[in-house]
């Protein structure tokens, strides 16, 4: 006798959901709380028991650890892709997402990004890959025109991390600040594992520069307005996104950030409807305050999830078009994405050091 085994009334279907952000190392911080983001977005939807095409689904997070190296991002890219996940939500960084995308795009799994800001990762020509968050250009455009247009500075110097995200938001500074009238005394770099910035710093210095925008992220940042400090340095400091967080005040010392000046990525929660409950709720679950990422992150799963139940599938191919026609209203604000996959709408958000604690000043971009 031949058993037929018949399909259980309660089968549920598995769908694994790809994080890849830095878990050790420098911004181990940041890639933490990322993921957070992303967990906290699984563990609601599955409280929801949601159905996809009459089904019962399950979303399971499937975390890897790219360190922040291009290398090990591909490797790990690969491995998410060999495991089976639907969509990806990462990276950290855009020297790390340049290659890996490439990984995904081969696959045919869409990814979303909620940090990487480099414009050349969404001018690659896929078509799968998708961004929450405002890029260099836009971001550090802003910063460029404020420098100039705001500050007044007339001597404004450059320095950078000569990563794909440091170096990218520099160079999108620089075309600001020369569209707007201004131009540049001096232009230095450092690289991303560096901690001491005396001989670059002196060069600046030397220049009687009035305003420094550093192209970086916040330890270094926070390192950088210290030695500022120690120098004598009155130039006004300038960052780009991942500047405004806690870590840079507890590095640099109150005394060296007030007044510490950055441009970030969309807008503080304070800002926004749901901002104070998505603290509330990520302190609760968490233990801890979240960091700046863990709303995009968080709103890039719940984009996934939506284009999963409006395509009526988890199937990547049918996926896509349903991210890229999707309207959602999100903790960062209201996201839908044009043709290259940014931002049809971004914001962005200036935020200032005072008694030491990073406060919103201005706000450019959609409401």
């Amino acid at each position: 006798m031949i058993a037929i085994v018949l399909p259980s009334a309660n089968a549920t279907q598995v769908v694994k959901i790809g994080a890849s952000n830095p878990l050790t190392g420098g911004s181990a911080a940041n890639g933490k709380d990322i993921e957070n983001g992303v967990r906290m977005a699984i563990d609601e939807a599955n409280e929801r028991h949601f159905k996809i095409n009459g089904e019962d689904v399950q979303f399971v997070l499937d975390s890897v650890d790219d360190q922040g190296d291009p290398r090990i991002g591909v490797q790990v890219a690969q491995k998410l892709v060999d495991d089976g996940v639907a969509i990806v939500i990462g990276h950290y960084n855009s020297g790390v997402t340049l290659p890996a995308s490439k990984v995904y795009a081969a696959a045919g799994i869409p990814l979303i990004d909620p940090t990487a800001t480099n414009p050349a990762i969404t001018q690659q020509g896929f078509g799968s890959v998708f961004r929450i968050i405002p890029t260099d250009a836009q971001n550090s455009g802003n910063a460029g025109k404020y420098a100039v247009n705001v500050t007044k500075a007339k001597r404004i110097a450059v320095m950078d991390d000569r990563t794909a995200f440091g170096q990218g938001e520099a160079e999108e500074f620089k075309k600001a600040v020369e569209a707007a009238g201004g131009s540049i005394a001096v232009s230095e770099f450092t690289n991303d594992k560096a901690v001491d910035f005396s001989a670059q710093l002196t060069n600046i210095k030397r220049a009687n520069a009035d305003l420094l925008f550093f192209g970086g992220v916040d330890n270094q940042a926070g390192l950088l307005v210290k030695r500022m400090k120690q120098l004598g340095m009155r130039t006004q400091f300038l960052g780009g996104g991942a500047i405004a967080d806690t870590i840079f005040t507890n590095i640099a010392g109150n005394d060296a950030a007030e007044g510490a000046l950055a441009w970030e990525y969309g807008r503080s929660l304070e800002q926004l409807p749901g901002g104070k409950g998505f603290a509330e709720k990520y302190k609760k679950k968490f233990g801890t305050d979240n960091l700046t990422y863990s709303p995009f992150s968080y709103d890039a799963t719940w984009v996934a999830i939506t284009a999963m139940m409006q395509a009526k599938s988890t199937r990547p191919a049918e996926v896509i078009p349903a991210i890229r026609d999707i309207h959602y209203s999100g903790i960062t604000g209201k996201i839908s994405f044009d043709q290259r996959g940014d931002l049809k709408n971004p914001t962005s958000t200036l935020y200032q050091v005072k008694k030491g604690a990073w406060v919103p000043v201005t706000m450019i971009g959609a409401e």
